[in-house]
């Protein structure tokens, strides 16, 4: 943006590329109206420290409350130490939200810095470094907070914070609170509670080796208050200890269930069993109170009559993520036998292998879908937003508009979807239709013959690119939903090489026989999204040239983020040129994750990648993979705005220790918040690797998970 100075005083003093600027688009002769706007897009530190101070007019815009009112600092990863201390000093006393979630790169003594914003209601300090003492000073002077996130982390003492500190907490109505060590943290500090997010990410072992318990939390006097509590999230990452916890937390609930609890939502990984105190709440909960969203362990909901007791106002966030929901159980008791459910917004399915089925006992994977279920489905919820159907496989039978595709299509309203890759095939394989090439006989180049980058490959719409059939059932599908701004399509039976706490995975599942009619057309149809900002794409077997991906880059022009992995043959990176192609139009992409066995991260990839001049954040998993160190430090040093660098691939520990080395020590000074993680994917150290990768990156990029109705929609901020 414009360059610092002192504030001017008259309008001819306008720096040279401000007054080009200025002349050129008359930008500074819009009204004041669309001038906000347009400066709401601005980082809030080049707002102020720059922009600014370019002229009068913007001096005094900049300055706005609209503009001052709310901070983000959340992934502005240009924002140095220096720059927020002088942010705070310059306008802390107006700032009444604050967002830092993730600014992993600041001391503690730049966070204390947020004690000065005396007018916050607001603050994210998630993933902030935080001792007892500093959050007791911080918090001591906030007298008007209300919502408040922070994290709880080893060494953390509640006996240390203060009183004026305890006063702050007691006036607190929100809490979102990520837990790194067994410890109720400020919760029985914060009594009138109303909103409480919990996120428990306790490894089961130190660094040490020692093995944690929640039994430390037994002897502390303090409980949390949940009398006002009207929602209630909890989130756990893998491990016994996390669950222990979360026990002691709902051991409260139990003895007396709010009675304005409105929201109730617990999601687990793997099972969670029912205690006495569990089934308690839940009972209680089923006599006491309506509920407007529900998530609960699949372990809590398969094979009871809970969903039938239970009452519910005007949901609008339903999660049965891998339970044993079957079709009929969620007709009945979930949309009470196809009620008009229009306050319904997000619904994840995820794993619900029975879901469309009427009899979850008799029904096999290759079976056909019910089609009047997800019909009913569709017709009671028309104003779905956010939709997971993914982990399954949905077979749609052959029969005009019976297919899951063509139900779909009447959700009109919806902005984020997953689907298993099997459930968008036309239809089933035939006897007498010729069963489609398999990818691992494909040959897409010709014989050896090398492809330059850019150049025309083939006939089709756009040079190189497989045009999509407009009369497939996916096309019209996104036909239907052009406002689409989150898709996944993942194989049912796809897993990470790369899963949460554990060691990589070194084999996988073969994907559905169905997911074999599904290919570059299929991916080419995509391009027909042009609000698409996220974009999955995982275990398509039948990906022959990657053709299709070019429809995406030319067409997606507002794509943020794209996931890839496990497409076309395992043993060979089939898409690599088209790729390349890609990346060559993708200027808005701030997130790529690449999983794929044996790529080659060559000077011809990183060549292409360079192009993404927004690009912030690059995952690389690859077993027996390459990577080739030049190439990565040239494109370091071409791409500016690169802060996260994970690669995990086959190369042994001593390249990938000197690679990682070579980077932080080239660019580590100029850009404070770069993540440089550089590590042998097969090699047993890779789990202590991953526990000290920053949490906004382990989840949102490092880790592949489906992300569509993950949460309820504005959760927090």
């Amino acid at each position: 943006m414009a360059s610092s100075g002192e504030d001017t005083s008259n309008d001819d003093d306008v720096p040279p590329a401000a007054a080009a600027m200025a002349a050129g688009s008359h930008l500074l002769g819009f009204s004041d109206e669309i001038l906000l706007h347009i400066l709401s897009h601005v980082p809030s530190t080049d707002l102020v420290l720059n922009v600014r101070r370019t002229c009068r007019k913007l001096a005094a815009l900049c300055l706005d409350k609209s503009l001052t009112h709310t901070v983000l600092l959340q992934k502005d990863y240009e924002a140095s130490e220096d720059k927020v201390k002088q942010l705070v000093k310059e306008i802390g006393r107006e700032i009444q939200q604050l967002d830092m979630a993730g600014c992993y790169w600041l001391s503690g003594a730049t966070i204390e810095h947020v004690a000065r914003c005396r007018s916050l209601v607001k603050v994210n300090l998630s993933g902030c470094h935080l001792t007892s003492l500093r959050l007791s000073k911080m918090l001591s002077a906030l007298q008007q907070l209300r919502s408040l996130a922070i994290d709880v982390s080893p060494g953390f003492d509640a006996g240390q914070l203060s009183g004026e500190c305890k006063a702050t907490l007691s006036r607190v109505r929100e809490l979102k609170q990520t837990l790194y060590t067994p410890s109720y943290g400020v919760v029985p500090c914060c009594t009138s509670l109303e909103k409480l997010l919990l996120y428990f990410e306790i490894l089961d072992r130190t660094r040490e080796g020692a093995v944690l318990s929640g039994q430390l939390m037994v002897g502390q006097s303090n409980v949390p208050h949940y009398q006002n509590l009207r929602v209630f999230y909890a989130r756990l990452a893998p491990g016994y200890i996390n669950q222990e916890v979360v026990r002691l937390y709902l051991a409260v609930l139990s003895d007396r269930t709010p009675e304005n609890l409105h929201a109730f939502l617990i999601s687990v990984p793997g099972s969670f069993a029912e205690s006495g105190a569990t089934k308690n709440l839940l009972d209680s909960m089923a006599r006491n109170v309506a509920l407007d969203a529900l998530q609960l362990p699949r372990s809590w909901l398969n094979g009871s009559a809970l969903l039938q007791h239970l009452k519910f106002n005007n949901p609008f966030y339903f999660s049965f993520s891998r339970c044993a929901l079957s079709g009929g159980h969620l007709i009945q008791r979930v949309i009470d036998g196809g009620k008009e459910l229009r306050s319904l917004a997000s619904l994840n399915l995820s794993g619900c292998v029975h879901c469309l089925s009427p009899d979850s006992l008799l029904r096999k994977a290759e079976d056909d879908i019910d089609s009047s279920i997800l019909e009913t489905l569709v017709a009671s919820c028309r104003n779905l937003r956010h939709l997971n159907l993914s982990a399954a496989h949905h077979h749609s039978s052959e029969g005009p508009g019976r297919h899951l595709c063509q139900l779909l299509a009447r959700l009109r309203h919806l902005r984020s979807l997953s689907l298993p890759v099997c459930s968008v095939a036309d239809s089933a394989p035939r006897a007498d239709r010729a069963p489609a090439q398999p990818a691992m006989h494909a040959v897409p180049r010709g014989f050896g013959k090398k492809v330059r980058i850019g150049v025309p490959s083939g006939p089709g719409p756009f040079p190189g690119q497989a045009g999509p059939q407009p009369s497939s059932v996916f096309w019209s599908l996104l036909k239907s939903v052009p406002f689409l701004e989150r898709l996944e399509l993942i194989g049912s039976n796809f897993s990470s090489a790369m899963p949460r706490n554990e060691p990589a995975i070194r084999n996988s599942l073969p994907p559905c026989s169905r997911a074999q009619s599904v290919g570059d057309s299929e991916v080419a149809a995509i391009g027909q999204l042009a609000f698409l900002r996220h974009l999955t794409l995982a275990q398509l077997p039948s990906i022959l040239t990657g053709s299709g991906l070019l429809s995406i880059g030319l067409q997606c022009q507002q794509l943020q983020s794209l996931s890839l992995a496990n497409l076309g043959m395992m043993g060979k990176v089939v898409y690599m040129s088209a790729l390349s192609d890609m990346l060559r139009h993708c200027t808005r992409l701030k997130d790529l994750r690449l999983e794929q066995p044996y790529f080659s991260a060559n000077a011809q990839f990183f060549q292409a990648l360079s192009q993404c001049s927004a690009l912030q954040r690059l995952c690389l998993v690859s077993r027996s993979g390459t990577l080739q160190p030049e190439a990565v430090l040239a494109f370091m040093a071409r791409c500016l705005r690169v802060v996260v660098c994970h690669m995990f691939t086959g190369e042994s520990l001593a390249t990938c220790k000197n690679l990682q080395q070579s980077l932080l020590r080239s660019f580590q000074a100029e850009r404070p918040a770069l993540n440089v993680v550089i590590f042998p994917l097969l090699h047993e150290g890779l789990t202590n690797v991953i526990r000290d990768v920053p949490m906004v990156h382990l989840d949102e990029i490092t880790l592949f998970k489906s992300r569509v109705a993950e949460e309820p929609p504005n959760l927090w901020w």
